[in-house]
Order: C-alpha cells, then sequence, then structure tokens
C-alpha cells in the first residue's frame, strides 16, 4: 500500500468526520440545557479525541513527508490546507471546546461554532478532493 493511498484514507476519513460534526454534532449542542451540555461535552471531547487525534496527527505527517518526497503543487496544497485546519483547530476550537467543559456556554457561541466549522469542512473536503484526484490522475 502506498503513502499516497495511506494520506487518502487518512484524508477520506477525517472528511466524514467533519461532515458528521457539521451536520449532526455540533448543530446538537443548541439543543441541551447547559449543564447537560458540559457533562456530555467533557465525554464527547474525550471520545471523538482517540478518533481525531490519530487522523490529525497521521494527515500532517503524510502531507509533510509528501511534500519533502516531492514537492508539487499538489503535495504544498495539500500541506498548506491541512495547516490552516490546525491553525483554525488550534485558534478557535480549543478555546470554544475548553469554554463549553468549564460551562461557560451560551446559544450564541454555540451558533457561531457551527458557522466556524464550515471553515474546517470545507478545507478537509478540499484536501480530500485534491488527494483523490491526483491519487487516481483524473
Amino acid at each position: 500500500m502506498s503513502i499516497d493511498f495511506i494520506g487518502l484514507l487518512v484524508n477520506f476519513g477525517l472528511v466524514v468526520l467533519i461532515w458528521m460534526i457539521q451536520l449532526i454534532v455540533y448543530p446538537s449542542f443548541l439543543h441541551y440545557k447547559t449543564e447537560d451540555l458540559v457533562g456530555w461535552h467533557r465525554k464527547y471531547t474525550t471520545l471523538i479525541g482517540y478518533i481525531v487525534v490519530p487522523l490529525m496527527l497521521a494527515q500532517l505527517s503524510i502531507s509533510t513527508f509528501q511534500v519533502y518526497a516531492s514537492a508539487t503543487l499538489h503535495t504544498f496544497s495539500i500541506l498548506t490546507l491541512v495547516l490552516l485546519v490546525w491553525l483554525s483547530t488550534f485558534l478557535q476550537f480549543v478555546p470554544i471546546h475548553s469554554n463549553i467543559s468549564k460551562g461557560s456556554v451560551n446559544q450564541k457561541m454555540l451558533s457561531a461554532m457551527v458557522k466556524k466549522n464550515w471553515t474546517r469542512t470545507i478545507l478537509w473536503t478540499v484536501v480530500f478532493i485534491i488527494s483523490f484526484l491526483c491519487h487516481y490522475k483524473v
């Protein structure tokens, strides 16, 4: 199995995951009472971390390796988009999730989180599309 194919699988996993989060998980937060959301959120972030962290680390590692192995527009584009996802995650979403876990949450913040997450959804979708097109040379 080639590194390109493994990268495609990782990118597929992340694109499916982010669309589920965007369309189901984050909007569902709007339907919880604050005290219920805080309790559920603590479990959710731990459990989702077991899936997201290895996938994100694998994606970053593979995209970095691909630039090192073959510096092309394709590999640079993917690495750039992956780095933008990481920036968005750590600058926007880690603080939001931290606030939710502390109980500092309101409907406006949760609605903003859903809107802001479209950035990561689009970025990861584009990463997958580029990977797919380049892997299958479409």
